[in-house]
């Protein structure tokens, strides 16, 4: 086919005269090029996206031949799409291009769309962000389940693999549970209108402390109502706190998002809104032998300080610390009479020295020894013999009084005088 093209653009070869590769590659190059715009439907089975990169590189599949092919576009293009993950269907506009240097052919898309369950998925992811952006995913807005409901509301179909693994799984875990039930469909055009009129209906009603809405598991299809907008925000306005039970583990409907808690399983479900009474049972044993031990280890302590306390001198012997005080008492009390009496002794010596020297300076002492002191008729003391004339009255103190008498004669000493002078 490629030699016709090639006689068809006048080009002739032989081996004698073999066209140069560059001309063989250009022609090949103005022929692609020359080829228009295409939408092709594909497989996605690569997506390779390199952080700051203008350039997004995929790799489409047929879905029924062995025919691949190269893919680049760029992150606007892919963006726009919405979340594209491998293995989804997709259709493309592609116009073919050819790289001369290493002739490699690659196509080039400028715009891709998910079909059929790509198609479904991007619309949830769209609504999904939507939801998000209004904040009803936050974690503040999560409400905690009771440890032990009054009556658990459930919503599901009737006669249901999941209302049978809710309920047993919940009894067997805690006999005495209270389901209140609303059946409603799970699937088809109708399912999301009755699932908001169930979990309306459990919402009002006072008893009810928690609402689980459960169903088996299926496909994207099979689950989209439990991904509806008016459920979803339904879900958001219960005051109750709401447990999504939805499919199996790898189901992900929106519900799980805004649901305060999510469980993998129905038989999960049961396990989160009710607990166990034999681990319950164990546990109160297990705290009761807490208790025990800790009011024991409480008590064995306390005694112990009591016989402490008991084993001490002043409550063994409480008249022992009165009688040391006593001892003390009557030694200091024996000390201070000591220090009394050795002090009034040392008054008394004092004081009598000092009498003694007062009575050796007195004149008393001096009239005692036989001396006497003489006093004129106006009371001047006579010291000498020059100040008496004869017949002069005198008066003479003694030892035990005075006497009154009169100077006959007077006879001055010469040796007196002579010191006088």
């Amino acid at each position: 086919m490629l030699a016709t093209t090639l006689a068809a653009m006048g080009l002739e070869s032989s081996p004698e005269q073999p066209q140069p590769l560059r001309v063989i590659a250009h022609q090949v190059k103005g022929w692609i090029d020359r080829l228009g715009w295409v939408w092709v439907e594909g497989q996605l089975i690569q997506v390779n996206r390199r952080a700051g990169s203008a350039t997004v590189f995929l790799t489409l599949r047929d879905k029924l031949a062995e025919v691949s092919a190269s893919v680049t576009t760029g992150p606007q293009v892919l963006d726009a799409a919405g979340p594209l993950t491998e293995g989804a269907t997709v259709v493309a506009r592609l116009r073919p291009s050819y790289y001369t240097p290493n002739g490699r052919l690659s196509y080039l898309c400028d715009e891709i769309r998910p079909v059929g369950e790509g198609r479904l998925l991007a619309q949830l992811e769209q609504r999904k962000r939507m939801l998000q952006a209004e904040g009803l995913f936050d974690r503040s807005r999560k409400k905690p389940l009771p440890f032990l409901p009054r009556v658990v509301g459930l919503v599901t179909a009737s006669k249901s693999a999941a209302e049978r693994d809710v309920v047993d799984n919940a009894r067997r875990r805690w006999p005495g549970v209270v389901f209140r039930i609303r059946y409603a469909q799970v699937q088809g055009p109708n399912a999301a209108t009755q699932v908001m009129e169930a979990l309306a209906a459990l919402d009002r009603e006072p008893e009810v402390d928690v609402i689980v809405v459960a169903r088996g598991g299926g496909s994207v299809e099979d689950l989209l109502a439990f991904s509806d907008e008016g459920v979803v925000r339904a879900t958001a306005a219960c005051r109750t706190p709401v447990v999504s039970a939805i499919g199996h583990e790898t189901d992900s409907p929106i519900l799980d998002l805004v649901a305060d808690v999510r469980a993998s399983t129905p038989t999960d479900a049961a396990r989160a809104v009710v607990p166990d009474v034999g681990e319950e049972r164990l546990r109160v044993q297990q705290a009761r032998e807490r208790m025990r031990r800790a009011l024991q280890q409480r008590l064995d302590r306390e005694q112990h300080r009591l016989d402490e306390l008991r084993r001490r001198p002043v409550l063994t012997d409480p008249l022992a610390s009165f009688e040391l005080r006593h001892e003390q008492l009557v030694g200091m009390r024996q000390r201070l009479h000591r220090a009394v009496e050795h002090a009034l002794q040392r008054e008394h010596t004092a004081v009598e020295h000092l009498l003694a020297r007062a009575r050796s300076l007195s004149p008393l002492a001096t009239l005692e020894r036989g001396y006497a002191v003489l006093a004129d008729a106006d009371g001047h003391t006579v010291s000498s013999v020059r100040g008496l004339e004869p017949q002069a009255s005198v008066r003479a103190w003694l030892r035990d009084g005075t006497a009154d008498l009169v100077v006959t004669a007077t006879s001055p000493d010469p040796t007196a005088v002579q010191e006088d002078r």
